[in-house]
């Protein structure tokens, strides 16, 4: 049997200097793939937001041009019930500690797959704690009002928003404490100045906070204001310094 000739073996520093290639292209490649993963994931919220959108005009043309109402509280000996534009939260006060159960709210008869209630780059828990999805907000002082609104009840209606291209509907909401269902303006009328810091939206698609205007499309928006407030955590803010983005006009 013939010798093979003309073979080298790689010696210990060429093997190094190939591990060390391979380990500096893992280090260039893997920013760009979570990039990557995370434009996939706005992508896939801005759906979300504009699913919903869908769903809150579906349920305007059923009930008079009227948006679905952000929350109701009412407590009773049985129950409280609240968040009513995603889900209703009933608690038993028979048990102790009280039993706490969810259903559907007024929103998802018009639009039957929950689970578009969820940013899928939001990790936070609701701060109801039965709910099973969280990661949005609702234009609560201008549209969705709510019985603790300083004007309660009075749900805006379809044709009463003025510029629905630059009107925030849906957001990504987020603040200091985790979550919240209420999107607020820094001047919000229908709440205390001081607590608006608690409806900000969450900056963390890339930089960017993803938003759904009246009109129906969704953007992904880099501006971001604090309104001078201490509250307002990092990555979270306001859409605008003032409430061109929220109000009616």
């Amino acid at each position: 049997m013939k010798k093979r000739t003309g073979q080298k073996a790689f010696t210990l520093i060429e093997l190094l200097i190939v591990i060390s290639i391979i380990a500096l292209l893992v280090s260039i490649l893997m920013p760009a793939l979570s990039k990557a993963r995370q434009s996939a994931k706005s992508i896939m919220c801005l759906n979300n937001q504009r699913q919903m959108t869908m769903a809150s005009y579906n349920y305007a043309s059923s009930n008079n041009d009227f948006y679905p109402i952000a929350y109701y509280y009412n407590i009773t000996p049985e129950k409280s019930s609240y968040h009513s534009w995603d889900f209703v939260t009933s608690k038993d006060w028979s048990t102790n500690p009280p039993t706490e159960n969810i259903k559907p709210g007024i929103l998802w008869s018009y639009d039957d797959n929950m689970e578009i209630q969820q940013c899928p780059s939001f990790k936070g828990k609701s701060n109801t704690l039965a709910d099973p999805y969280t990661g949005y907000n609702y234009n609560t002082g201008f549209i969705g009002s709510g019985d603790l609104e300083k004007h309660p009840n009075k749900t805006a209606k379809v044709s009463m928003v003025k510029n629905p291209s630059n009107t925030a509907l849906f957001g990504d909401g987020e603040y200091k404490d985790g979550a919240n269902h209420y999107m607020r303006a820094p001047q919000d009328p229908g709440i205390q100045s001081d607590f608006c810091y608690a409806g900000t939206q969450g900056y963390r698609h890339n930089g960017k906070t993803n938003v759904a205007f009246c009109d129906g499309h969704g953007q992904s928006w880099q501006q971001r204001y604090t309104g001078g407030n201490e509250n307002i955590a990092e990555g979270t803010g306001f859409l605008s310094e003032d409430n061109r983005l929220y109000d009616l006009k």
